[in-house]
């Protein structure tokens, strides 16, 4: 990753090594044989997004009840929707009379299902390499394998975190357009490429340079988080969370570590359970990926964590997990 750091409220030099020891704090998920991750084998995954913790994220003080608006302001607000969208040139788009529309994450997934990704394929490792006592181990007590029918799909996960981002792919750039939107509650486009990106948690103008060990599945997470219903007001707690005056973080960049905690967790195994159960790789990582994020939510409002623990609180979860984080 670049050096430039991600902070809010122009206090970017000042905390410049903490966002680095948080980048630092998650070593890469194609390293040497770890353990598996005991701590979720047991666990229903469709169940985890359900936990109270949830409820006790998204009901506390921070909600806000509208008052009755008068017909003034009222007539106010639809003369403001009537009006065209504005669509910033990008320097690699033209610009267009209309606003890109929001893109589902069915539908971002279908594009990946429907190109060419064979380049990118042949560079997955589905599975941990285990050898000697370490493979006998994992052979006895270990989780089940994946059912044979769904290795393709668990292969297609791992191919997408392999796929960087395209600024000149539309549809790249509505998943990014759909992200921004989504968290910043805006109406209007914005350029691909700008200081904007830093406000959202990614640590530079240009959100491709963050995606080092998740690829786009970086990116298909936050989409998932943003559109399903269940999960969107999370998202907007974590994101308020993130902007909080003390307790502040960058929010995607903190996302990418969580995706690339879900891909070891798919490598290791720890996820073939479930999927086995639901007869779904991708759901199942969708899910995994939303708990986890919302555990370390949970951990960061909760224990008053700061940028300057952020490293910490990311090795405590890899430990909680199982593999040790060093």
């Amino acid at each position: 990753m670049n050096e430039k750091s991600c902070f809010f409220y122009n206090e970017k030099e000042s905390r410049e090594e903490q966002v680095e020891n948080m980048s630092a704090g998650y070593s890469s998920p194609y390293g040497k044989d770890s353990g598996a991750l005991l701590a979720f084998r047991g666990i229903p995954i469709s169940e985890l997004k359900n936990h109270s913790i949830l409820q006790a994220l998204t009901t506390e003080a921070n909600g806000w009840v509208p008052g009755v608006m008068s017909t003034e302001v009222l007539r106010a607000q639809e003369e403001w929707e009537a009006v065209d969208n504005i669509q910033p040139e990008t320097g690699n788009q033209a610009s267009s009379d209309q606003s890109v529309q929001l893109i589902s994450f069915s539908e971002a997934l279908q594009h990946f299902q429907t190109v060419d990704l064979s380049s990118f394929k042949k560079r997955i490792q589905p599975t941990i390499r285990r050898t000697g006592l370490a493979a006998l181990r994992h052979c006895l007590f270990g989780p089940p394998k994946l059912h044979r029918g769904l290795r393709e799909e668990r292969d297609l996960v791992l191919t997408i975190a392999q796929c960087g981002l395209d600024s000149q792919d539309p549809v790249h750039g509505r998943v990014l357009q759909t992200i921004y939107k989504k968290l910043t509650g805006s109406k209007f486009d914005c350029a691909l490429y700008g200081d904007h990106w830093e406000d959202l948690g990614f640590q530079g103008a240009n959100p491709a340079t963050d995606l080092r060990g998740a690829g786009f599945l970086a990116l298909l997470h936050l989409l998932y988080l943003v559109m399903d219903s269940k999960t969107l007001l999370m998202a907007q707690e974590i994101f308020r969370l993130s902007r909080h005056h003390i307790q502040q973080f960058p929010f995607c960049l903190m996302s990418v570590n969580i995706t690339r905690i879900a891909i070891q967790a798919l490598r290791e195994e720890c996820l073939s359970r479930e999927c086995n159960r639901q007869q779904k790789v991708i759901p199942v990582v969708n899910s995994f990926y939303a708990a986890t994020f919302l555990h370390l939510a949970h951990i960061w409002r909760t224990q008053q964590k700061t940028i300057s623990d952020s490293g910490f609180v990311l090795k405590g979860m890899l430990f909680l997990l199982g593999r040790p984080s060093s």
